[in-house]
């Protein structure tokens, strides 16, 4: 992937100012240079100069070294900052490799004493990882930067595992007036400059998806980086987890390619695709190879799992009761439409007589009933009256 976690793409042609078909004696110091120098800052660049250069003079590069020659192509315009696709510039690989004396030419030609490689090393991290006391006394009294951070939260004390070189570097920062509040305000310095860049690209109103180079966007810088507090207001305002790069790498790659679980979890959480896959056709976990973010994304993947299959198996059932329920209803004679529900029912109750008209007309119904009967009791009653009579009143 060219993107690299601190946002800064490097290019990787190595550009180089020194004219070889000029300086043709140039050519015939190529094997004194020291290997690992000279794949740093010539590699293909120098064989361009001369066709005829023979394939087998790289193999004579690994021949002790010579200041002398260096001090030449130095001389000859050659810049002393020039990187390879790694970032590495020839101060690092010297520092790395312990060539104390192409150091100070360096220097003195102007190198920086502070440049960073694509994972942020600075040639004091290169030199206190392994261990080199000489080279780390060098580079402190020429002012290299003690609270560098590297685009996994070190600085040079963090990776010194050599006694005598730590205790060094301590004294140093003691000596420097740097405390732990100093250390830990450093480490997050960086994260806080992005994070105030993105509050005054959301007040610009300035759209957080715009592709950087190689069509990585703010996102990914943060992922790539582990800065969980920049992550989570980019996705607060709506950045796109979705934006490929030039690799087909989501942010959800690069979180997980470096390592930072918070920021996986973060993404996932926010419906990151763990299937998504880049041009090479990788997942976020096929280029993480840290363990413990392996883990985390199995662990996230096997419960994104469950979840889908449960909510497939509640949908299917809903579906079926749906469809069920459907096939009841078109058995059923359809209402009229003549009114709407309610009117049909007002319609319905007004053509029943109520309750209290069934009452009243029962009474009344009831009263004319007695009053038939008394009518004929009383008739009777006259009658007996009469018959009686004739016998004689009672």
């Amino acid at each position: 992937m060219m993107f690299h976690p601190a946002g800064h793409p490097r290019q990787k042609s190595l550009p180089f100012s020194v004219r070889a078909r000029d300086e043709p004696r140039l050519i015939g110091l190529l094997p004194l240079v020291p290997l690992g120098l000279s794949q740093c800052i010539f590699t293909a660049e120098l064989m361009r100069f001369d066709a005829t250069l023979p394939a087998t003079a790289h193999a004579a590069l690994s021949v002790v070294s010579s200041s002398f020659a260096v001090r030449q192509f130095l001389q000859n315009g050659l810049d002393p900052n020039l990187y390879n696709e790694d970032g590495l510039t020839a101060l690092h690989q010297c520092c790395i490799d312990d060539y104390k004396e192409i150091v100070l030419l360096l220097l003195e030609a102007g190198a920086d004493i502070n440049a960073c490689d694509s994972e942020l090393w600075t040639p004091l991290h290169a030199a206190a990882t392994c261990g080199h006391l000489r080279l780390v006394q060098l580079l402190i009294e020429r002012g290299a930067n003690l609270l560098a951070v590297n685009s996994d939260g070190n600085m040079p004390y963090d990776l010194c595992e050599d006694d005598a070189t730590l205790d060094y570097i301590e004294t140093a920062m003691a000596d420097q007036g740097i405390t732990q509040e100093t250390i830990e305000d450093a480490r997050s310095s960086v994260e806080r400059t992005m994070v105030d860049d993105i509050h005054r690209l959301v007040k610009e109103g300035v759209d957080l998806n715009t592709p950087l180079e190689h069509r990585a966007t703010l996102l990914h810088i943060a992922a790539a980086n582990g800065y969980l507090e920049a992550a989570e207001l980019l996705l607060e305002h709506k950045a796109n987890m979705s934006a490929k790069d030039d690799d087909g790498w989501q942010p959800l790659h690069a979180a997980a390619c470096w390592g930072h679980v918070q920021v996986v979890e973060l993404l996932v959480a926010h419906g990151a695709d763990l299937n998504g896959k880049s041009v090479l056709d990788e997942t976020p976990l096929d280029v993480c190879a840290d363990e413990e973010v392996r883990s985390k994304i199995q662990e996230l993947k096997q419960k994104h799992d469950a979840i889908k299959k449960l909510h497939d198996k509640h949908k299917s059932m809903l579906q079926r009761r749906t469809s069920s329920a459907g096939s009841r209803g078109s058995r059923v004679k359809p209402p009229s439409s003549r009114y709407p529900p309610c009117s049909r029912e007002r319609a319905t109750l007004q053509d029943k007589p109520s309750q209290q008209q069934l009452l009243t007309s029962r009474a009344v119904g009831a009263c004319k009933n007695t009053e038939a009967q008394n009518n004929l009791i009383g008739s009777s009653r006259e009658t007996n009256r009469s018959w009686d009579g004739e016998r004689g009143w009672d």
